[in-house]
Parts: C-alpha cells; structure tokens; sequence
C-alpha cells in the first residue's frame, strides 16, 4: 500500500467509529516507499496517456509508477486503469474465474 491510497480509502468516511476500525485494521498494512524517481516517472505516464487522449489525476500515475517499478498488479473498480493499460505497462488485477 502507499499513502495516498490509504489517505483515499479512509477519506469520506462519515462515522468516526467505522473510520477508527477501518484505520485501525490498515495499519497492519506496511506502506511502499515513495521515491523521487516515482514522481518524475508518474509525471511521464501522465504525459504519455495526456498524448493519447487519456485523462487522469496526479495520484492514478503515481500508483501507476509504483506498480511498475514493484511489478505489483493494481487491484482497483476504477475503470480508469483500464485506460492507462492502453498505454503504459500497468498489469492489473484480474479475479481468478469463479
């Protein structure tokens, strides 16, 4: 996990006992390191996507640079992802068939 994701994952949550669980839980979630080269890497993929048409925010690449330099594959519903593959080398999560 890295910061920004767990920031969006525990952001809007409206009861405060149901964000101090959610919380509490993640925190057994160590989180990724955050390089200066994930930065400048993220500022690349926006702009190869921005290239092709393909629209996103600041922090979708970052977790894109992220994944890439880890080979994590990005579990998200973010349909937005699915764009990005078009053009960067993003794997994503696919649940084993059922």
């Amino acid at each position: 996990m890295i910061g920004p994701i767990r920031q969006e994952i525990l952001s809007g949550i409206k009861e405060r006992a149901h964000f101090e669980r959610l919380r509490e839980s993640m925190r057994a979630f160590i989180d990724t390191e955050i390089t200066p080269q994930d930065y400048e890497e993220a500022a690349a993929f926006y702009n190869r996507c921005r290239e092709s048409g393909i629209q996103g925010s600041n922090t979708d690449f970052l977790i894109c640079a992220i994944a890439v330099r880890h080979a994590f594959p990005i579990l998200t519903t973010d349909r937005d992802f699915t764009h990005f593959a078009q053009v960067l080398p993003i794997e994503l999560y696919a649940e084993p068939p059922q």
